[in-house]
C-alpha cells in the first residue's frame, strides 16, 4: 500500500511537471507620448510675481479639430481675442475631430505648464462648457487631489464619483431649457455630492438653453471666484 502511494505521488509531480503554469511574470516599462495643441495666455505683468494661478479651459465638441482659432469661439478665449485681461495663466487645448478629452492626456498638459511656468500649485482649476463640461468632472475625478476648484457648464458626470469630488469647491452651471445636456445631469452631480458631505453651488438660468456659458464667462465674479479658491487634501 505505501509503495503505490509514493509511485501515485512521483506520478502526479511528473504530471505537474509536464503542465507548469503557462503565466509569465513580466513587467511594462514605457512612456506614452502625448501630442496636444493649446493655447496659452500669460497675465500682462507676468514677469512681475513668482506665481499665478492656473485655470484650464476645455471647450465643447464644436470646437474639436485642427484649428486653434476655432477655441477662441467660446469662453476665456473669446474674451482674450477680444481684449480681456485675466489675472491668471490659462491654458486653452484643442481636441482633434471625433475625440473627447481624456483625462490622461489633460494631465500630461498640465504637467508640462506646471513645469514650464510660474503656476501656484495650489490654485490649479478646471472649467468647461458641454463636451468640456463632462471633460471637467472626469479631469476632477481622475486627479482629486489636484485642483482647487472646478466649474462645469452644461456638463454631466457620474454620481459614484461624488465622494473623490465632496473636497472640492465646485460651481455647476446649467440652462433650464437645455435639450442638448438636460439640467438633470447637473443636478444628480450637485446633489451627490452634497450627500457625499460637499456644498457645490449650483446655477440654473431659468431661461437658457444649451448655451449657458455666454452669461457665466462674460461674468467678472466668476472668475474672481475661480482664481481665489485654494486647493483642499481630500480626507
Amino acid at each position: 500500500m505505501g509503495f503505490l502511494m509514493i509511485a501515485s505521488l512521483l506520478q502526479s509531480c511528473a504530471v505537474a511537471d509536464e503542465n507548469p503554469d503557462p503565466q509569465k511574470s513580466l513587467k511594462l516599462d514605457t512612456q506614452v507620448r502625448v501630442q496636444m495643441d493649446y493655447l496659452l495666455y500669460l497675465p500682462e505683468d507676468y514677469d512681475t510675481k513668482e506665481s499665478w494661478p492656473l485655470v484650464l479651459f476645455l471647450h465643447g465638441s464644436g470646437e474639436r479639430g485642427s484649428d486653434l482659432n476655432m477655441v477662441k469661439k467660446h469662453g476665456p478665449p473669446k474674451l482674450i481675442a477680444e481684449g480681456k485681461n485675466f489675472p491668471c495663466i490659462i491654458v486653452s487645448p484643442q481636441c482633434p475631430a471625433g475625440k473627447s478629452w481624456e483625462a490622461f492626456e489633460l494631465t500630461a498638459l498640465l504637467d508640462e505648464i506646471c513645469r514650464s511656468h510660474k503656476v501656484d500649485p495650489e490654485r490649479v482649476s478646471v472649467t468647461g462648457l458641454s463636451m468640456g463640461g463632462f471633460g471637467t468632472w472626469q479631469l476632477a475625478a481622475f486627479s482629486p487631489g489636484r485642483f482647487s476648484a472646478i466649474a462645469p457648464i452644461c456638463g454631466g458626470g457620474e454620481t459614484r464619483w461624488a465622494r473623490r469630488l465632496s473636497h472640492l469647491s465646485i460651481w455647476i452651471v446649467h440652462g433650464a431649457k437645455d435639450q442638448a445636456v438636460p439640467v438633470i445631469r447637473s443636478q444628480e452631480m450637485a446633489d451627490a455630492i452634497r450627500a457625499a458631505g460637499g456644498h457645490p453651488q449650483l446655477t440654473i438660468y431659468p431661461d437658457a438653453e444649451h448655451d449657458s456659458w455666454t452669461e457665466t464667462y462674460n461674468n467678472t465674479a466668476f472668475f474672481e471666484w475661480l482664481v481665489q479658491q485654494k486647493r483642499v487634501t481630500p480626507q
